[in-house]
């Protein structure tokens, strides 16, 4: 299923799949009004996604990082000649597409690989930006003359607990301020849709980050277990923790901040 609205000179395509709705989540790709679209969609939404750009020009597609809510139909981008920006390290994750677990799989569905060749492709005025944190790959695209930043997976709210294990707190407040600072007006991420007063969300988001890091040290360095933090600290385990069988959780987030502070692992 696709819902499309319109903001202003950037039009959203809303993607979600039967399961996707049933767990309250989509994935959103923006069109801009010269024609660059920002990710892909979802590989669920293949068909659909298909059509609707049979009714639109698109000049060229950003992909911010290799995730299949947001790369999942690039192979299909691609075969239609379409040229792309894809980072250095993005383009082997699409090409050799890693396995995914059951509740994305069930979601999202699998995406396709990227076998077709890549046509290189200059967004400018757009600036396309290093932002990781939630993946190493990521990327956030800013329209200076607008003021408007498209945050991918940067965002997600002020107050986002879960966390997978591969994700990088300190870089993503990093990334987070380094996004504020450009002035933002409005952002449009790709699972809250769009955001105003952008600057102060993020800023409050990276504040919010940094606090529940803190906590999550004093309580580890006084040797509280993570069962114990994550009830303290972050409310408990979340129902997206327990349905991704701990792949996407809050006792995550525990474990990062312990593994970086050179501790054992605690499974209590």
């Amino acid at each position: 299923m696709i819902e499309v609205t319109t903001h202003d000179g950037v039009t959203a395509w809303r993607f979600s799949s039967r399961a996707s709705r049933a767990f309250g989540y989509s994935s959103s790709a923006f069109l801009t009004a010269d024609g660059v679209l920002i990710d892909t969609g979802i590989p669920a939404s293949a068909g659909e996604f298909a059509a609707v750009l049979d009714t639109v020009p698109v000049r060229g597609v950003i992909v911010s990082h290799h995730h299949e809510d947001h790369a999942g139909n690039v192979e299909l981008v691609a075969a239609r000649g379409l040229p792309l920006w894809i980072a250095p390290a993005t383009l082997p994750l699409l090409q050799v597409v890693a396995p995914i677990g059951v509740y994305r799989r069930f979601t999202w569905t699998s995406m396709r690989p990227l076998i077709t060749a890549v046509i290189p492709f200059d967004p400018a005025p757009l600036a396309v930006i290093p932002a990781p944190g939630h993946a190493p790959d990521h990327h956030i695209v800013w329209d200076p003359h607008s003021r408007t930043l498209f945050s991918a997976d940067l965002f997600l709210g002020t107050a986002v607990r879960v966390a997978h294990h591969d994700e990088d707190p300190w870089q993503l407040i990093d990334s987070l301020e380094q996004a504020a600072a450009l002035g933002p007006e409005r952002l449009f991420c790709a699972h809250r849709g769009l955001i105003t007063d952008a600057a102060a969300a993020l800023r409050a988001k990276a504040t919010w980050l940094r606090e529940t890091i803190d906590a999550i040290t004093t309580r580890l360095r006084r040797g509280d277990t993570d069962s114990q933090i994550l009830r303290a600290v972050l409310g408990g385990e979340s129902p997206t923790g327990w349905a991704s069988a701990g792949e996407y959780s809050r006792r995550n987030l525990v474990r990062i901040v312990r593994t970086r502070l050179g501790h054992l692992p605690s499974a209590r």
